[in-house]
């Protein structure tokens, strides 16, 4: 399984925004109600994440021609960051945030904050990001996290 790391291009919306809607929907599921989810995935339809690739930093992670992952990268703010439920576990979401660090480092971020669900907190703990509080959207909790870039240049 060879993965590739590469920035989005707009002919990856609409990988990227199925990637999405599977995660939300089968992995984040199992921490969010059907009613938060289908809130969320409006708005990762192909159209807006054709906007966001013109907006912020977008990553993919591709295995042969397909998009398995995402993460993106907005000032100083990591953004969506998925990959898809069949290849869950095996580093993908590690080497996008590696990514995502090193592109920080080269603009002299020197800090890295994100709004977390509570399925992926544990993942983003083990990367060293570290709890600042809980946000509410409604009935929707997020966890807000943070993590210095020591070796900044």
């Amino acid at each position: 399984m060879e993965c590739t790391i590469r920035p989005a291009r707009e002919d990856d919306a609409d990988g990227i925004s199925a990637v999405i809607l599977r995660a939300l929907r089968e992995t984040n599921a199992r921490d969010y109600t059907d009613a938060i989810i289908e809130r969320i995935a409006r708005s990762f339809g192909p159209e807006t994440v054709r906007q966001l690739i013109g907006t912020r930093t977008v990553f993919v992670a591709t295995i042969d021609s397909r998009v398995v992952g995402t993460a993106g990268l907005d000032g100083s703010v990591v953004r969506t960051v998925f990959v898809a439920p069949d290849i869950q576990a095996r580093g993908i979401g590690k080497r996008l945030m590696a990514e995502v660090e090193r592109t920080a480092r080269e603009r002299n971020i020197p800090a890295l904050t994100l709004s977390s669900s509570v399925t992926a907190e544990a993942f983003y703990a083990r990367l060293g990001f570290r709890t600042v509080r809980d946000s509410y959207y409604d009935d929707e909790r997020t966890i807000v996290m943070e993590r210095e870039l020591d070796d900044a240049p």
